[in-house]
């Protein structure tokens, strides 16, 4: 019996001391998962990202829509097939849209950091843009918003195609903005006072962003002061063109001749003050513009025009708090430019004309007009072209459900007498019969009705109509206009109008 139990005991011993040195293998046990943990610094929405005092916000949206009797999405039937009133046009396209954006922020010992991204993924439908000599030889491409024709969309049989867009990337330190970003430059509704229409004249408008670097100084009480430079090249062009290029089918497709940049020499310069207020606000921005031309010629040999600066300048307000109704707001800008028409006719505005109708007088009637910088030609100098513009918006809530807005634009271009000479001087106007005078006005108005029957959910449909008023007049014998499928034949010099529809839907989140 002891025999046994010394037996038992000893291996009860082994078997625990077996099992310590198996404990002793075994890992420490882990810590508890940091769970993402509210950040209340810096508004709703944001969060902790786990193991670090940086907070992280996400949103975006997703739209679908589809316009009607436009020049895509979401412009007017200004130019191109849109506007020739033929066979080509297109009677609707149709978008399809995902945006997201992620903002991070971090206090530091200078201030806040903050990182910002906005990217937009999107698919348009194929519709026409153009015409072979032969029958039926159409060309087929997806535009963009500016009708810049995209790679790897839905053409060519690729059925799930798209493309990506990226708005805006940018850093904030210590009151300065680096990246990709709205411009100072712009009203805080950019293009978009009341409508949801993309062409609206009238102010600047970089809804896709501009790269620049820019100082904001906060004096408190909401008034702040913004001093920047900014990439001139991708929003801030129209045309510079040079006369010795000019032929009547390109006058007649809104060109006054061929055109001539040169290449980048200085930003440019924004200066902007603010005084954002429970009543509203106010904002005066004022901008400077270089305009660097190539040649005369092909070569260098040729020589070229001297730089000359273009400026531009805008004032804007904003009344909120009025009789009408809660949330009722009213937005209004005016802006003057001379050699800088981007900052009236905004990035995705439309800076050629050519619009066909009928005629009771001739095959059928033509409006056009081209919006330029400036204008040079042969051994001389630039001649600045004038604009100016308003725009505004009346937005009114009936209830919390429903909101109209009503909303309007005006825009005038105004050439010099030199430049005026060059361009009715030129053989492209040889078979005009009548009145050549470059200056036109576009007027543009509309009204928008949104329902929002769940919060972040609004359906939406915006109707605007479109008149451009040009100052030409009489008949003028044009050649084949191949590119919109037009004969050669003689044409009345006339104003044109034109109006369109966007239905969306669109879920923010």
């Amino acid at each position: 019996m002891k025999v046994v139990k010394s037996l038992l005991l000893g291996t009860a011993a082994g078997l625990i001391a077996v099992g310590g040195a198996q404990a002793a293998d075994l890992p420490v046990k882990a810590k508890a998962v940091e769970y993402v943990k509210i950040c209340t610094l810096y508004g709703a929405g944001f969060y902790y990202i786990p193991g670090s005092d940086t907070c992280i916000k996400l949103g975006g949206y997703l739209r679908a829509e589809v316009a009607l009797n436009a020049g895509g999405n979401y412009s007017g039937s200004y130019n191109s097939v849109s506007a020739s009133n033929n066979r080509l046009t297109n009677y609707y396209s149709a978008r399809a849209r995902e945006d997201l954006n992620i903002d991070t922020r971090t206090a530091t010992e200078y201030g806040v950091v903050r990182t910002y991204f906005d990217a937009v993924f999107t698919w348009t439908t194929d519709f026409t843009t153009g015409s072979g000599t032969t029958p039926g030889a159409t060309v087929y491409s997806q535009l963009g918003s500016t009708g810049v024709s995209a790679p790897n969309n839905a053409n060519a049989g690729n059925i799930s195609g798209g493309t990506l867009g990226v708005y805006y990337a940018f850093i904030q330190f210590a009151g300065f903005t680096m990246g990709k970003a709205v411009s100072q430059f712009d009203a805080p509704w950019i293009n978009y006072p009341g409508n949801n229409f993309d062409q609206l004249v009238g102010g600047s408008g970089t809804t896709n962003g501009v790269a620049q670097f820019t100082y904001t100084a906060d004096f408190g009480q909401g008034v702040t002061a913004a001093f920047s430079a900014q990439d001139q090249t991708q929003a801030f062009q129209t045309n510079i063109w040079n006369t010795a290029g000019i032929t009547t089918s390109g006058v007649l497709g809104g060109a006054y001749g061929s055109s001539d940049f040169g290449g980048t020499r200085s930003p440019d310069l924004v200066a902007m003050v603010r005084v954002d207020q429970a009543w509203g606000l106010f904002q005066a921005s004022v901008a400077a513009h270089d305009n660097h031309v190539a040649y005369y010629g092909a070569t260098e040999v040729t020589g070229h025009p001297e730089d000359k600066w273009g400026w531009a300048v805008q004032l804007a307000l904003q009344i909120k708090n009025i009789p009408t109704g809660a949330g009722d707001v009213i937005n209004i800008s005016g802006v003057y430019t001379e050699g800088a028409s981007r900052y009236n006719f905004q990035e995705l505005a439309a800076t050629s004309y050519s619009m066909f109708g009928g005629s009771g007088s001739a095959y059928q009637s033509i409006g056009f007009a081209g919006v330029s910088d400036a204008v040079f030609g042969p051994n001389g100098q630039l001649e600045l072209t004038k604009t100016y513009g308003f725009r505004g918006a009346y937005t009114h809530n009936w209830s919390p459900y429903w909101n109209t807005a009503l909303y309007g634009a005006w825009a005038a271009v105004n050439y010099s007498g030199t430049a005026k000479s060059m361009i009715c001087g030129s053989a492209a106007f040889a078979t005009l019969t009548g009145t050549c005078n470059p200056d036109f006005n576009i007027g543009q108005i509309g009204v928008i009705t949104r329902w929002t029957p769940v919060k972040n959910l609004t359906f939406s449909a915006d109707f605007t109509y479109s008149h451009l008023d040009q100052k030409y007049s009489g008949v003028i014998t044009s050649p084949t206009l191949t590119s919109v499928a037009k004969p050669a034949a003689t044409y009345e010099l006339k104003d044109q109008d034109t109006y369109s529809l966007l239905l969306r839907a669109q879920r923010n989140w």
